[in-house]
């Protein structure tokens, strides 16, 4: 056997296993080096403030008052006297029905009631004469004066009875009449004269609404709910009259949220004596909120928006720690939040999804 050439095949098998590694480890080299150098980050600190911040919601223009009138007793319409677009005022004759059988009772009743009287009138004066003639010790039989006494007494109960009925009677006859329960605008005309209307008709005889004060309805989102009260004002335009803007201030609201919208709804009165704004519009509503407490505002890039969530990365002992967060307002480049974060947490200026849960940073000078 040969043994010059050993040596040769040696160095030669060793470059060989150089070459073969060298790619690997060089990068666990670079890895290790990697992870000696921590990352640098920017930081900042929430800013607790109490602004007045604008909001644009939408809104609905209603009349203050509106109303579907029916008729409470059943006939015929024997005439009407307004029509679609009429202005009528509180108390105002609209229409008049016919229901001969309901005049005929009202005869009836007042008819029964005026016999009562005179049988109770009768009995009053007899048993006033008796009861003084008794006054006279054995004049007349206390039997007799009971007996006087009780028909008094019932004829007295049988004319209030009848009293009551002709009254209800009567209120019935005055349901022929359909008056205007408030001024307002006709809206709406359903029936014609010689319509049968009443009872079992659920379409009413005529739509009534009130347009020379308007209710500006506004639903406010929960979130910025406890910002409204009473000194809240808006602005508010329609598309009917561009370039107009309105005014107002919160004239009332639920107080209570909606469990569908999540939302309370506020109402804002608007004068509308020259009609110039229609029931029915809606309306693009700018409110002016202040909190009524601070709340915390940081910078907009700090958020980091995921599928599980918003998040705010703060470093707690130079390590990343996730802080899930609820958005409330935007002020220019500074964005409300609520979270479980005070005014000395250091916060990552801009968050990024690649800064996981316990990443080593430093802070960059």
């Amino acid at each position: 056997m040969h043994f010059k050439n050993i040596p040769a095949i040696i160095v030669a098998i060793s470059i060989a296993r150089l070459s073969a590694c060298s790619p690997g480890e060089t990068a666990n080299a670079n890895r290790v080096s990697d992870n000696k150098k921590s990352l640098e980050v920017e930081i900042v600190y929430a800013i607790s403030d109490r602004p007045i911040y604008s909001l644009s919601l939408p809104g609905e223009l209603k009349p203050n008052e509106q109303v579907d009138i029916f008729p409470k007793a059943r006939g015929f319409i024997k005439q009407i006297f307004v029509d679609r677009g009429s202005k009528v005022k509180k108390g105002q004759l609209l229409a008049v029905l016919e229901a001969p059988e309901i005049s005929q009772q009202y005869l009836s009743v007042q008819s029964d009631q005026r016999k009562l009287y005179e049988d109770y009138q009768y009995s009053r004066q007899a048993f006033q004469r008796l009861n003084k003639a008794a006054l006279k010790s054995g004049a007349v039989a206390e039997i007799e004066l009971d007996r006087v006494r009780a028909k008094y007494r019932s004829d007295s109960a049988a004319y209030m009875a009848a009293k009551a009925k002709t009254s209800a009677s009567g209120q019935l006859e005055k349901y022929l009449r359909i008056t205007s329960p408030f001024n307002g605008t006709i809206m709406d005309r359903n029936v014609s004269v010689g319509a049968l209307v009443g009872e079992n008709n659920q379409k009413p005889l005529f739509s009534l609404a009130q347009q020379d004060d308007l209710r500006l309805m506004v639903a406010i989102p929960e979130k910025h709910a406890q910002s409204v009260d009473s000194d809240t004002k808006v602005t508010f335009t329609v598309t009917g009259r561009p370039g107009k803007v309105y005014n107002s201030k919160l004239s009332r609201n639920s107080g209570l949220l909606d469990q569908t919208a999540r939302a309370i709804m506020a109402e804002f009165d608007v004068e509308n004596s020259a009609q110039t704004l229609k029931g029915g519009e809606y309306a693009q509503v700018n409110l002016k909120l202040q909190r009524p407490d601070s709340t915390l505002w940081v910078p907009a890039t700090s958020l980091i928006h995921t599928q599980t969530g918003i998040f705010l990365l703060t470093l707690q002992n130079g390590k990343v720690q996730r802080v899930p967060v609820i958005e409330g307002t935007r002020r220019d480049s500074l964005q409300e939040v609520f979270a479980n974060i005070s005014v000395k947490d250091q916060i990552v200026k801009k968050g990024s999804e690649e800064l996981e849960e316990g990443t080593v940073v430093s802070i960059k000078k």
